[in-house]
């Protein structure tokens, strides 16, 4: 069985979804020939991972403050 890290496990959703996103822009783009709705869709992979990393993984990577540095 795999096992997931619960980090990995919180950001599983975003990175599908932005996958998903850049899947189904490829197909508007080249299959569908709809380049314009092809590259607004495409537009949405960053946007999906930013909000992934503001809602998951900003307090992991924290970096200290100088006031700590200063302590230490």
């Amino acid at each position: 069985m795999l096992v997931l890290s619960p980090s990995l496990r919180r950001r599983l959703p975003f990175l599908i979804a932005g996958f998903c996103s850049f899947l189904f822009s490829v197909y508007l783009y080249f299959v569908a020939d709809d380049p314009t709705a092809g590259i607004f869709v495409g537009l949405w992979v960053p946007s999906i991972h930013s909000l992934g990393t503001l809602l998951v993984g900003g307090a992991e990577h924290e970096t200290p403050r100088r006031s700590e540095e200063v302590a230490s």
